[in-house]
């Protein structure tokens, strides 16, 4: 054996976690009673798992997790069904037998039932995991036996088949149909793997309550029994969960709302929200390295991601979270993180935000917030900490030397610095962002569904919960201490006492958190008249009123000097419940500076408990162009500096490069790229611009660089991901990359390149730009079908360009209405906004039609790409089947949700909800977008004349167009009768839309391209009968235009539509009815064999089929059409090919008439007469009978192949009797594809049961229920 070497080291457990940069680990040594007991800590994110390591129990022994929310409504159950027992068994919504243990203890005796599928909860990867396990255990071994047992008795049919060739040569209807059976059931059996869809199982859900609290049980046997199911009570009175199944290791609890009727199931989304807990506040007793920042915080988890959304959050989600948080009778909370975002427009409103107000400076509690992993661009902060409310505090990720060794592994350390991706400020609106930054890795616990004990996650969502974690040891000690605080002082000791890091300013904001020093100045500095104030910061020179959190001046040329006034407001925590001496008291006197030479700003300011303000000057004039500065503003208490800056005016100033070469080229020599450097550069487009040319070359070192390339253009009121461009490149020596992105002229554009942060090897990169322009008059180019051309004007503002124009239709839209709507109240708990505010929502109904299978997307306009900005709480639509299955499900950013779906009939049903109904009833006649996927894109044609369009003529040609000229360009209406617009049923008012673009390159057509919108305005009508007339066309007595002449009706013609009208009636009238009209309708006319057909129509009932009596009148009846019918003119008139009779048209209608009413009473005859053979003991049958039904095959086969929807009825009988069950089975799924229905579901199941194809039908009835849901799934 092998002996260890002496020199190996101790591993750094201490990096795994990283506590010794921010000072958690001297703060803990030294005060150990510090670690967050007495804190609560809610966590926003996608759930936490308690059963993960380290989330048990606190230092102190106490539980871990108190309480467990879905906020998103993904877990609940609609258990508004009430039963009682019957002989200690119910039926549950399945359809099960569900047997009530013995030990449950139930008052009233009442149990509300519901059904929920299990992939419903699970995130998408433990349902791959799971998906995957079913089909390896429970299908593929099973599968691939039978379908190797029926290719074998293909192949035996195969020889038998030779060897009777040899003798006889003749082969019989049922050696036919058993060759073919054989080889149905190899065709099926392939088909069915091909197209393998696991939709997981369907649990029966039963609530009840046992007199203390609300219980649970999920019946995870599929058997009804619920012994052996989970049973648990509500989370935060009985702290039980439990694993959904011992193989998903997916750790569920229970809330009961609205008495009983929604029982929500709290899972996880992903795995991302325990990873974020275990940071916050882990705790491992017998292995304390492995603590997080506070262990001996408590937690509550809030999941705000959507399962049925791929875990993203929601309004609904959100406000959920926050109205739990704001006044809870059950415990307080101290500290909220959230480690999710998304970029929204603006930030000075919008509901979600007036919300998060409230949580913050009504009722006090500190809020953390990641913030993004969007960078390295400036002002890619996203929302929360973009809210208008400046208290939130935004955190940005940091990697340091021991993380790099300890969590990546890296072979030699780093100096520390920001992860390249974490997101820069400042916002759009002037604020800094990101506060604080902090350690954004670490390898901790994740849920037990990951079959891991831990694993390895960066970002900022990371960096937040550490964060988080700090700001519960500082509340902790305060608490202990007995010190008055508040979020505002939480957060000014952050950041007074954040170590300044030599690093970008915009990714670290005021430096690396402290929390020792942060708690010794919340200590120290405590008592003071602005302890519970905050200081409102409000910035003008916006555009519309807008109000501003700080100086944020970028999309200008800075060239002169701009004065920009400030308001600052004292405003103490919840102001409109404070006491009034507190504001009476209120007064400082604060001394004002500022470190930059180029800011002019008054340096005291005197305030008391009202408004103040005062002008900043800026003078860019002698700054170095092509860079971006940072400056404040800051307020000190000028009795005591050292508590630090009480308020500060962040100034964000970009002086972009203006003339460049030529009017429209940069260049940048090489320049060295160490790990984690980052070069911006700022460029004030041209104003013509529209797409620019960015060139990458490697000039230096002999390994691949791994370069970022982020390019931002800020639009007003839009977000940063409206002009933006991003790419990871990976650059060998001497070699370029060139990169093609849109610009829009006027605005300044940043070019950021940064060196990956954990390269060792340094490198040189040069960079080039060029700056072109083809650009329409108008942004958006709208077509009316009836005008028929629409000219284009295109300018080159630049130099001389290409111009090579391209249009193209790539979607279909519909809007459709609503046809149903309302408004209700939810309220209960999780509704309702502390001080009796109920939540309501409006719920809308879409019918949706699709002819062919085709990929969806539903769209509504007015609340798309909206969330935290959005006027309203929330918006998600969800599309259902006919039989009310799930089919998918959207929110606001509409781009991200399409589905695939087959021809069929939909409901998509949204909802919309807020705290004021009268919002909502201006929606009750919303409409809905639904865009349709074209199968095959559209080219338009494209002319350089007006004549060339109308007449077809020369399309356009690639020509060259000089600086400063303009070229129209004329684009032709498609035409509706392209096949690919043939079928999509095209109505007026109905749009196409595509896009159009200039430039001869394709990557430039991918990067500028404009909206083009095609309104259908006409569709094509049938061809017309064209003929001649002896008056010269005219034959109609006004106006020119002709009539047809109506056709004269005689008597006879009445007497016939008489005839027709009481043939219709006779299945219309009860059977006594029915039996008179018969018989007086073939006395009048006895060779009518329509009315022979109603009358057996009229017989063959549901009823009538179950009786021998029922089925004998109706073979009988049956049997009579089929004597009048004479066989042999029909089978001649469609053996021939073609007839050349001038009265062939209606000779043909004649004969289609004839040969359906036979084809239908053959098929009703052969049903009847395979009923009476099936309900034959096997002893009874004769071989007459089976021969009748051959024969009766044969005759229809004739005429229709046995998948014809008139007869198809009979042959899965017929098949059936004669035992061909794999052509019954797929006949019935052929059915199914149609349209699927319980009946068609029962009858193919029953098929499977009878091919010995258990397997399949144990599957079909595992998921019957999540098929055929009892209702709609509750938002």
């Amino acid at each position: 054996m092998a002996s260890c070497p002496d020199t190996l080291g101790e591993f750094p457990c201490w990096g795994l976690l990283p506590r010794k940069e921010t000072g958690v680990l001297n703060l803990l040594s030294k005060n150990p009673s510090y670690d967050g007991r007495g804190t609560v800590i809610a966590i926003f994110d996608s759930g936490v798992d308690p059963g993960a390591p380290g989330l048990q129990v606190t230092t102190e022994g106490k539980v871990k997790v108190i309480d467990r929310i879905d906020g998103s409504g993904a877990g609940d159950v609609d258990t508004s069904t009430v039963v009682q027992a019957a002989d200690g068994v119910i039926t549950g919504l399945s359809g099960r037998r569900l047997k009530i243990p013995e030990s449950w203890v139930n008052p009233n005796g009442k149990y509300h039932i519901g059904v929920k599928g299990a992939y419903c909860l699970y995130p998408q990867r433990l349902k791959e995991r799971i998906t995957k396990e079913r089909k390896d255990k429970k299908w593929d071994p099973v599968h691939k036996e039978l379908l190797a047992e029926a290719q074998r008795k293909v192949q035996a049919l195969e020889t038998s088949k030779n060897g009777a060739s040899n003798t006889n040569g003749n082969i019989s209807l049922l050696e036919k149909l058993g060759k073919e059976d054989a080889e149905a059931r190899v065709t099926h059996l392939n088909t069915l793997e091909k197209k393998y869809k696991d939709l997981g199982p369907a649990y029966d859900c039963v609530v009840y309550h046992d007199g203390e609290v609300w219980r649970a049980c999920i019946d995870t046997s599929e058997k009804g029994e619920l012994e052996s199911g989970i049973h648990i009570g509500e989370y935060r009175l009985t702290h039980e969960w439990a694993p959904l199944t011992a193989v998903d290791r997916y750790n569920v609890s229970i809330n009961v709302h609205n008495d009983g009727n929604v029982l929500e199931i709290v899972g996880m989304c992903s795995s991302h929200g325990t990873h974020v807990a275990s940071i916050a506040a882990a705790n491992f007793p017998d292995n304390p390295e492995r603590n997080g920042i506070a262990p001996g915080a408590q937690i509550i988890s809030i999941t705000i991601g959507d399962n049925r959304l791929n875990s993203m959050e929601t309004g609904t989600a959100l406000a959920r979270a926050m109205i739990r948080v704001m006044e809870n009778p059950h415990y307080s909370i101290d500290v909220i993180n959230i480690s999710y975002g998304e970029h929204a427009h603006w930030s000075d409103s919008g509901r979600l935000g007036e919300l998060a107000h409230e949580v913050v400076n009504k009722y006090g509690i500190s809020w953390v917030a990641s913030a993004g992993n969007h960078g390295p661009a400036l002002a890619t902060v996203g929302v929360p900490p973009d809210f208008h409310s400046d208290s939130i505090i935004g955190v940005g990720a940091y990697v340091s030397p021991d993380m790099m060794m300890a969590e990546y592994a890296m072979v030699e350390k780093l100096p520390g610095c920001a992860y390249t991706w974490s997101s820069r400020g400042p916002t759009a609106d002037g604020a800094r962002g990101v506060t604080v930054c902090a350690p954004g890795g670490a390898i901790t616990s994740v849920p037990n569904f990951l079959l891991r004990v831990n694993q390895l996650m960066n970002g900022t969502s990371m960096a937040s919960p550490h964060t988080a974690g700090c700001v519960s040891l500082a509340v902790s000690a305060l608490k202990q201490r007995s010190v008055i605080y508040s979020p505002y002082s939480i957060r000014r000791a952050l950041q007074h006492t954040a170590q300044a890091l030599d690093l970008d300013i915009f990714a670290q904001g005021h430096g690396l958190i402290q929390v020792e020093r942060a708690v010794d100045h919340l200590l120290q500095h405590s008592g003071g008249v602005e302890d519970k104030v905050r200081f409102a910061v409000e910035c003008g020179g916006g555009t519309g009123g807008e109000r501003r959190k700080g100086i944020h001046l970028r999309n200008w040329k800075a060239d002169k000097p701009i004065d920009t006034s400030v308001i600052v407001e004292p405003i103490i925590l919840n102001d409109s419940e404070a006491d009034p001496n507190e504001k009476l008291s209120f007064c400082m006197e604060f001394v004002m500076t500022c470190d930059a030479s180029w800011v002019k700003a008054p340096t005291c300011l005197q305030m008391s408990y009202t408004v103040r303000s005062f002008q900043v000057t800026i003078d860019p004039r002698g700054l170095e162009r092509g860079r971006v500065y940072f400056t404040s503003v800051r307020a000190y208490d000028s009795s005591n500096v050292e508590k630090g800056c009480m308020f500060e005016v962040p100034i964000t100033v970009v002086v972009p490069y203006v003339d460049l070469v030529n009017g429209y080229q940069y260049t940048c020599p090489p320049e060295v790229f160490r790990a984690g450097h980052i070069r911006r550069h700022f460029l004030h487009v041209p104003l013509e611009a529209t797409w620019g040319v960015v060139t990458l070359r490697a000039s230096h070192g002999e390994k691949s660089q791994r370069i970022t390339l982020h390019a931002v253009q800020l639009k007003p009121r839009s977000s940063v991901k409206t002009l933006e461009y991003y790419k990871v490149v990976n650059l060998e020596s001497q070699e370029s990359s060139v990169h093609v992105l849109s610009v829009r002229g006027g605005y300044t554009l940043e070019l950021c390149l940064a060196r990956w942060w954990s390269s060792l090897v340094d490198g040189q990169v040069e960079l080039s730009v060029q700056f072109h322009s083809l650009r329409p008059v108008q942004e958006e180019v709208t077509l009316l079908c009836s005008e028929g051309v629409q000219r284009v004007d295109v300018r080159s503002g630049l130099r001389t360009e290409e111009l090579a124009p391209q249009a193209v239709l790539k979607h279909h839209t519909q809007v459709v209405s609503p046809s149903e709507s309302r408004v209700e109240v939810l309220g209960g708990t999780r509704d309702t906004v502390p001080g009796s505010r109920p939540i309501y929502q409006l719920v809308l109904s879409y019918p949706l039609s699709i002819s062919k299978a085709a990929e969806v997307t539903p769209r509504c306009a007015l609340l798309s790409d909206v969330l935290y900005e959005s006027a309203y709480e929330s918006q998600l639509w969800m599309l259902y089947d006919h039989n009310k299955q799930l089919m998918g499900s959207g929110d606001a950013y509409s781009n991200k949700y399409s589905l695939k779906l087959e021809k069929g009939d939909y409901i998509i049903r949204l909802h919309v909800r807020h705290e004021r109904p009268d919002l909502l009833e201006k929606l009750t006649d919303l409409p809905l977008t639904v865009l349709t996927k074209l199968p095959q894109e559209v080219k338009l044609d494209v002319y350089t004349s007006f004549n060339a369009a109308v007449t077809n003529g020369k399309k356009f040609q690639p020509t060259s167009i000089t600086h400063g000229t303009t070229q129209p360009i004329y684009l032709a209406a498609p035409s509706l009768s392209d096949k690919t617009l043939k079928g999509l049923g095209l109505t007026p008012g109905q749009c196409l839309l595509g896009t159009l673009s200039f430039a001869k390159d394709e990557q430039v057509r991918k990067a500028d391209q404009y909206p083009l919108r095609v309104v259908v305005t006409e569709v094509p009508n049938k061809k017309r009968s064209s003929g001649s007339s002896s008056s010269g066309g005219c034959n109609n007595s006004g106006g020119g235009s002709s009539e047809e002449k109506k056709e004269t009706k005689n008597y006879s013609d009445y007497l016939e539509a008489l005839r027709d009208l009481q043939t219709a009636w006779i299945t219309k009238l009860d059977s006594e009815g029915g039996e008179q009209l018969h018989k007086e309708v073939t006395t009048a006319h006895p060779d009518h064999l329509a009315a022979q057909l109603a009358h057996l129509q009229s017989l063959d009932t549901t009823a009538a089929s179950a009786t021998a009596q029922g089925r004998a009148a109706v073979v009988a009846a049956a049997a009579k059409i089929v004597a009048a019918v004479d066989i042999a003119p029909l089978l001649a008139f469609y053996g021939t090919k073609n007839d050349t009779r001038p009265e062939a048209p209606k000779i043909k209608t004649q004969m289609d008439k004839q040969r359906n009413i036979l084809l239908e009473a053959l098929s009703r005859q052969g049903s009847a007469l395979c009923a009476d053979l099936l309900a034959l003991a096997p002893l009874e049958e004769t071989p007459e009978a089976f021969q009748q039904v051959d024969t009766i095959a044969t005759d229809i086969m004739k005429f229709v192949e046995p998948s014809d929807s008139k007869v198809n009825g009979f042959f899965v009988s017929y098949y059936r009797v004669r035992g061909l069950d794999g052509l019954a089975a797929r006949l019935i799924s052929r059915q199914c594809e149609e349209k699927w229905t319980r009946d068609n579901e029962a009858k193919l199941t029953e098929a499977y049961t009878r091919l010995g194809w258990m397997h399949i039908s144990a599957l079909m009835a595992t998921t019957h229920s999540i098929r055929f849901p009892p209702g709609y799934t509750p938002f």
